[in-house]
């Protein structure tokens, strides 16, 4: 590639607040992070959004004739629509035109279209998607995986995840003694269901995963462990909620702070904290979540992304790309297997296609 910045794909068609949120978080990106952007999608509504801007770099436009809508059913409208904009974004990667793809449009599409096109690693039954929740101490962040692609799993998935997990908490999150556990109804081996019963014990059979016992749904966030796998049903459930409880809070400190001249001048002296606090439970800032497992780095952002959360999606695809996590887990898997890790051909992927998620 001609330039040496990360080069990041943007879906700019997909998302409820596209493409004018999807543009303006990209640009704030590129001015800020030091990357390229390719900007793919409708051409002249992309064009429309990028009136006035005075960066000192313009953001390549990639044409794209469709975008896949979230009542779709990802396989089908994939097929039926080659040039969407999911498409030439995952196909830009495919190329080496770009180092990344993030998009906040049909999730369930983007996972499809990263499996059909980039591959996923050889080992890897199903990817999974991982988001970086924030913890009560200070400066620590929890991984959940998965949170939305598979709402359907089997152990060795769960297994899977854990071991992806620990790799990302590892090179990512510079945990190198990451604590990873089950999310489960109790913390007793013997609790749960079916699934849980059985991924506990592969968990505790792997020497490569550091299983540190059942989570609890009041563990998650209390900073106890580093890694929490579960399958995407419940994970994306506990994603939904948790941004959920941020919003709430940051409402009620807004209620509850005096009114008047006393709550101007506390909003004065408490303006640092709360931008803190704001910093720390906004799901925004975290950008979305990382499909790990394809071949190649995918951020699948929130649908209702606006300018903010695209900017942090960008900022994880950046750091992922410079962290090499790709190459990285591809290593480290292989080392961790028996079998080595090559790509899964287009046919193969295709006939996992339409056992994915719709969401």
């Amino acid at each position: 590639m001609a330039s040496t910045r990360v080069r990041i794909a943007i879906d700019a068609m997909g998302g409820d607040h596209a493409p004018a949120e999807i543009v303006a978080g990209a640009l704030r990106a590129q001015d800020e992070l030091n990357v390229d952007i390719l900007l793919v999608g409708d051409p002249q509504a992309l064009q429309a959004c990028l009136v006035g801007y005075g960066g000192d770099r313009k953001p390549e436009i990639v044409a794209a004739d469709s975008v896949i809508e979230m009542d779709e059913e990802p396989g089908r409208a994939l097929r039926r629509k080659p040039n969407a904009s999911i498409n030439v974004s995952m196909n830009l990667v495919k190329s080496g035109q770009a180092d990344a793809v993030f998009s906040a449009g049909h999730s369930g599409a983007a996972m499809a279209s990263a499996l059909l096109r980039l591959g996923r690693l050889k080992g890897i039954d199903r990817p999974a998607i991982g988001a970086v929740l924030p913890t009560m101490i200070p400066g620590k962040s929890v991984l959940v995986l998965d949170v939305g692609a598979n709402v359907d799993c089997r152990p060795k998935y769960l297994e899977q995840f854990a071991l992806m997990g620990t790799i990302y908490a590892q090179y990512v999150l510079g945990n190198p003694a990451p604590r990873v556990g089950l999310l489960n109804i109790g913390e007793e081996d013997s609790k749960g269901n079916e699934l849980a019963l059985a991924a506990n014990q592969l968990l505790r059979a792997n020497p490569n995963i550091p299983f540190a016992g059942n989570a609890e749904g009041r563990d998650v966030l209390s900073g106890q462990f580093d890694v929490v796998v579960c399958d995407g049903f419940v994970g994306n459930v506990l994603l939904k909620f948790a941004e959920a409880v941020g919003d709430i809070l940051l409402q009620i400190l807004k209620e509850e702070l005096p009114r008047g001249k006393r709550g101007k001048l506390g909003s004065i002296v408490l303006r640092h904290n709360l931008k803190r606090i704001k910093n720390r439970i906004d799901h925004a800032e975290h950008g979305g979540g990382l499909l790990l497992g394809v071949a190649g780095i995918c951020i699948i952002g929130h649908g209702s992304s606006k300018a903010g959360t695209v900017f942090s999606g960008i900022r994880l695809a950046k750091e992922a790309v410079d962290n090499r996590v790709l190459e990285r887990i591809r290593s480290s898997y292989s080392a961790a297997t028996v079998s080595p890790v090559n790509l899964v051909t287009s046919s193969e992927a295709s006939a996992e296609i339409s056992t994915q998620s719709e969401h």
